[in-house]
């Protein structure tokens, strides 16, 4: 019998070993994603502990920066001790210590760099060849799975053909090699082939997947070491840094209180003070034209003034006449609290000075303490004093008629409470041989110009004694 064309016909092989072998393809997409995940979790902390060596560096420049601005030596060393223990020897104490923290980053640097990133990049590099230990291993297996399913699925699709040609010819002649029942036998060879290939792969995934487990156990091992490298290198930097800032601190509070000023006053004695010598004091300070005639007073002391207020009384002040003519009044004769400001100043040359009886004595004038203006503007007054004693009365007199002005009565004269007035034409002062002399009262002064200051004509007052002619005869 002729062999005869046939229909063909085809069908897909999808067997329980094959699916299985699908979800370890994606178990292992799975597995890939966690490794690179991995991957990255070690390149940050690579990247973490790189940026932290730098900074190292740049805090070890910064330090040296730090260090320039301290001078090499003090330019004022000169004035302070030589002594370790003084200001001298804290600020070489300071610099050392300050060099040897700018080195001590540059170590901590170089201890990072050496120790702690390689067990990273280490970790990192396996992680890589991890990843193309799955990559690779999963080619190869997946590869010969293919080719074995390519065979199985041609061998599966001939049996399919020629089963139906062996129908469709009711048993017409084959070709040997297209004997289904060798056909189908050959099927089952290559199907059991592309199993055991199928096999292979899902064992080698859960070898890789089994291995997983203990290659993420070596990563984190891996991580904790440099992290706990770090710690201890970071650590030791803070101890040794905390170290050099204490002996800092020590040096600072080594230096004795006197330590400096006892150095400093041995090396300058002879330029010092010496703490024994003695205060200056006024009488020790002499200056020129302290004694000439025209700064000594020609009478001072205490003389009560009357007062210009409502009530009536005396009030106590310092007054001195001085060669110059004037009557000065302060209120007291200290010369040091404060500046000696005259309260009242009368020039005598052109005051009138009136003794009344006792110790109380007037004298009419201008006070011209105000300065120009004041002076300018002043107006006469009539100033009431009172001595302690007659005797000092009579030289507060006499002085005072040396200085004032040449119609100033010269004597002890009892008068009104109102000075008297005359004329020009008035007779002069008597002897002091007429003991009986009287002053003529011409014009009373009104009672309101008879207290201290009170304003009176500026008309030149002559004290005119009225004698009897007879007792002029007699005598």
């Amino acid at each position: 019998m002729d062999s005869t064309t046939l229909p063909q016909r085809s069908a897909t092989v999808n067997t329980v070993t094959s699916t299985n072998t699908s979800k370890s393809d994606d178990d292992l997409i799975l597995e890939s994603d966690m490794n690179e995940a991995w991957k990255h979790t070690c390149k940050y902390l690579e990247n973490y502990i790189s940026t932290t060596h730098k900074v190292q560096r740049s805090q070890s420049k910064e330090l040296e920066k730090l260090l320039k601005a301290l001078p090499e030596s003090l330019d004022e060393a000169v004035h302070f001790s030589d002594s370790k223990d003084g200001v001298n020897g804290l600020f070489d104490n300071l610099r050392s210590n300050t060099a040897a923290i700018a080195n001590l980053h540059l170590e901590t640097e170089k201890t990072l760099k050496t120790t702690v990133l390689p067990i990273l990049e280490k970790l990192h590099q396996e992680i890589k060849s991890k990843a193309k230990e799955l990559h690779h291993g999963a080619e190869k297996g997946t590869k010969h799975v293919v080719r074995a399913r390519a065979v199985t699925q041609k061998h599966v699709e001939m049996l399919g053909q020629y089963t139906a040609a062996f129908d469709s010819s009711n048993g017409g002649k084959l070709d040997p090699a297209h004997d289904p029942y060798i056909l189908c036998r050959g099927t089952n060879h290559r199907m059991n082939k592309q199993i055991i290939e199928e096999n292979n792969l899902l064992n080698e995934m859960l070898q890789v997947q089994n291995s997983f487990v203990t290659f993420e156990a070596h990563i984190l091992q891996s991580i904790q070491n440099a992290i706990s490298q770090f710690s201890q290198c970071m650590s030791a930097q803070s101890d040794r840094q905390r170290q050099t800032y204490t002996n800092i601190v020590n040096a600072a509070q080594r230096i004795p209180p006197e330590l400096e000023w006892a150095d400093f006053y041995t090396r300058n004695q002879a330029s010092l003070l010496d703490p024994d010598t003695a205060p200056r004091s006024i009488s020790d300070a002499p200056f020129p034209n302290q004694h000439h005639a025209a700064t000594e007073a020609l009478m001072e002391g205490i003389l009560e003034r009357k007062s210009r207020a409502m009530i009536k009384g005396y009030n106590s002040g310092y007054y001195a006449v001085t060669p110059a003519g004037y009557l000065h009044g302060f209120k007291d004769n200290d010369d040091h609290r404060h500046d000696p400001t005259p309260d009242i100043t009368l020039y005598l040359p052109d005051s009138t000075v009136c003794h009344s009886d006792g110790l109380k004595f007037t004298i009419k004038g201008k006070d011209v303490s105000g300065g120009k203006v004041g002076q300018t503007f002043a107006t006469t007054t009539e100033l009431k004093f009172k001595a302690h004693s007659k005797g000092d009365a009579e030289r507060w007199l006499n002085t005072l008629n040396a200085k004032s002005a040449p119609g100033s009565a010269s004597v002890s004269q009892k008068t009104s409470p109102s000075v008297s007035r005359t004329t020009s034409g008035a007779h002069g002062a008597p002897p002091l041989a007429h003991p009986a002399t009287v002053a003529t009262e011409t014009s009373p002064t009104p009672a309101s110009q008879q207290e201290e200051g009170t304003i009176v004509q500026t008309d030149d007052k002559v004290v005119t004694p009225t004698t009897p002619v007879a007792a002029s005869g007699k005598s």
